[in-house]
């Protein structure tokens, strides 16, 4: 079992950044995937980013590429989503995800975070 806790949110205003965190824990986390997923409400969940345990297969969705990065520290069992030039289009709540897949489609897992807030004011 994991147990996902995210920390980080708040409000920006567009071109700003912030850095969400999040901890986990959980004898299967060293063997995940891990991500984030965003929702807005009325919207379904999207896909953001992910990363696997030793950080060679790394995906972002277009929406975010080259705005957003993904890192983990395994040591702390921490997964970080730094992120930068923020629009207000980014305003939803972020949700870590653990046990991904990585098939033809990337695939989200069943271990769920309770979410934090981020908006972005314009």
């Amino acid at each position: 079992q994991v147990q996902l806790v995210e920390s980080g949110g708040g409000l920006v205003q567009a071109g700003g950044s912030l850095r969400l965190s999040c901890a986990a824990s959980g004898r299967t986390f060293s063997n995940s995937i891990m991500g984030w997923f965003r929702q807005t409400p009325g919207k379904e969940r999207e896909f953001v980013a992910a990363i696997n345990w030793s950080g060679d297969r790394i995906y972002y969705a277009d929406s975010v590429k080259g705005r957003f990065t993904i890192s983990r520290d395994n040591a702390r069992n921490t997964v970080y989503l730094q992120m930068n030039s923020l629009k207000p289009e980014d305003t939803a709540v972020y949700y870590c995800n653990a046990g991904m897949r990585d098939g033809v489609r990337l695939l989200p897992g069943d271990y769920w975070g309770q979410g934090t807030q981020v908006t972005v004011s314009s």
